[in-house]
């Protein structure tokens, strides 16, 4: 039975592959203003239907907040086709008339989309416009957690896109999920490129594929608040950003960096925000509870509420809490609240200045963040600008992490897929668009005559003789004893 439900899922994968390429081959003969008119269709469909997927997504799950994935299905729709509508992915893009050289989009073909279970539908979105904006097609392997509200997002998608002008199978969904089905469509001859938005381990094996591939990395986002800084409203960003969807977002803060001389006004406004200290006791016990033994996320744990953490942990807080914090000392293996958490669990630590914020940031970042993001509050630009060193692709500046980091709150390219860079192992330092899923031709006029031909006086003999040689040599030593 195993065996027989391997094969099928195999094999749907390999129908999706092949649809999808017919498509695609109809597709990229499509006029701008046809892609658009898609778009748009396809924005639509999801502005009528984002509260429904999101309620999809919450009930098959059990991860995050309802009205805020309804905020990310919008996000994924409207504002990642506002922000793109005007950049040019069919035919000629660019023409440099100094240089003589035009540059003309050409689609990568079909797209292969891996989807994280804690953003299933909104990821599904966001990457099909991307796609579909360059001409492409595109086929999702689901997570196993998720495959009804992923399945549910494509269908509409494809529908609408249907029904405005487009090719049947430009978006399809592996229904039948398995390891098998999604290694079938990395290696399928069909697929051009994957995009790989979920865990490590499934982001390398898209590396490994032998074909191009834009991954996300972890992230563990330090947040130093700075003692210039406008406390009450850093902390009000803090708690926006960590508790969106209850901190499933790569970008979202994963420990406080206290400035000292302003430490207890930090603490006493996150306390009034909703914010409830841990002990030494509750520390670990919160630890145990969100992550496993050897350090990973917790499935069970990740998108739950802080009462629902409390609860498993065993431990009482108040019923208005909105984060549970972590003061702590370390951050190696006896520290396991110094990694990622993925839940409304925020590390807290103090740090004499700006320097040692610095040191800590990097030492946090290294144990899985490293290229993601950095967050930092404060009015003292000096400062601000010191901290571009550090070893991370986007630095946020006095906006809640999570929604800056998405391009939501700021003006980086609105995304559900941020690149981390060379550093975090992604071939993109940036925000993923559909800037990256085309490929660019270009045609190139000669503008200079080639001279080619070797002087007549010069022949394949050196062209200084020995003498000439020496007397340099001389005139440097000479020089050389002058300045002595």
């Amino acid at each position: 039975m195993y065996l027989d439900y391997d094969l099928s899922s195999i094999q749907e994968a390999r129908v999706l592959a092949r649809k999808a390429k017919q498509a695609q081959l109809t597709l990229e003969n499509y006029s701008e203003e046809e892609i658009d008119k898609i778009l748009v269709a396809m924005v639509k469909a999801v502005e009528d239907n984002a509260e429904w997927l999101a309620r999809m997504a919450v009930d098959e799950t059990k991860y995050g907040v309802f009205e805020h994935k309804v905020i990310k299905n919008l996000f994924a729709s409207r504002e990642i086709y506002n922000s793109t509508k005007d950049i040019k992915t069919i035919g000629v893009i660019k023409e440099d008339q100094d240089q003589k050289v035009v540059e003309v989009a050409v689609p990568m073909g079909v797209i292969m989309g891996i989807v994280p279970t804690t953003n299933p539908t909104s990821t599904i979105i966001h990457n099909t416009l991307c796609s579909v904006k360059g001409a492409n097609t595109i086929v999702f392997s689901p997570h196993p957690n998720a495959v009804k509200c992923s399945n549910a997002a494509v269908q509409l998608l494809h529908d609408a896109a249907v029904n405005a002008g487009a090719p049947e199978g430009l978006v399809g969904c592996v229904t039948k999920t398995s390891m098998k089905a999604t290694e079938e469509l990395m290696h399928h001859d069909d697929i051009s490129v994957i995009v790989a938005t979920g865990g490590s381990a499934m982001v390398k094996a898209a590396y490994s594929a032998g074909k191009p591939a834009f991954g996300v990395g972890p992230g563990n986002v330090p947040a130093f608040i700075e003692r210039t800084a406008d406390i009450k409203q850093a902390v009000t960003d803090i708690v926006t950003s960590k508790t969106f969807d209850n901190g499933m977002i790569c970008a979202s803060e994963q420990a406080i960096l206290a400035d000292e001389p302003i430490k207890e006004e930090i603490i006493t406004e996150l306390k009034s925000q909703g914010c409830y200290f841990l002990n030494p006791e509750e520390t670990e016990k919160v630890a145990k509870t969100v992550l496993t033994p050897r350090g990973g996320l917790n499935p069970a744990m990740v998108g739950k509420s802080p009462k629902f953490i409390a609860e498993k942990a065993g431990i009482t807080i108040p019923a208005e809490t909105c984060l549970l914090v972590a003061p702590l000392d370390g951050h190696g293996t006896d520290h396991p609240l110094a990694h990622e958490k993925l839940s409304p669990v925020l590390g807290f630590y103090t740090v004499k200045d700006w320097k040692e914020a610095c040191h800590l940031s990097i030492e946090l970042l290294n144990l899985g963040g490293i290229g993601h993001s950095f967050s930092i509050h404060s009015q003292n630009e000096e400062v601000i600008r010191e901290f571009i060193r550090k070893p991370v692709f986007r630095i946020l500046v006095n906006t809640p992490s999570a929604l800056g980091g998405i391009g939501y709150t700021t003006g980086l390219t609105p995304s559900m897929t941020l690149g981390c860079g060379t550093w975090g192992g992604s071939s993109i330092s940036e925000n993923l668009g559909p800037q990256h899923l085309i490929n660019i031709k270009r045609l190139a006029y000669g503008i200079k005559k080639a001279d080619t031909k070797v002087s007549e006086n010069k022949s394949c003999d050196p062209s200084f003789s020995s003498d000439d040689i020496a007397s340099i040599v001389k005139k440097v030593l000479h020089q050389l004893q002058k300045a002595q």
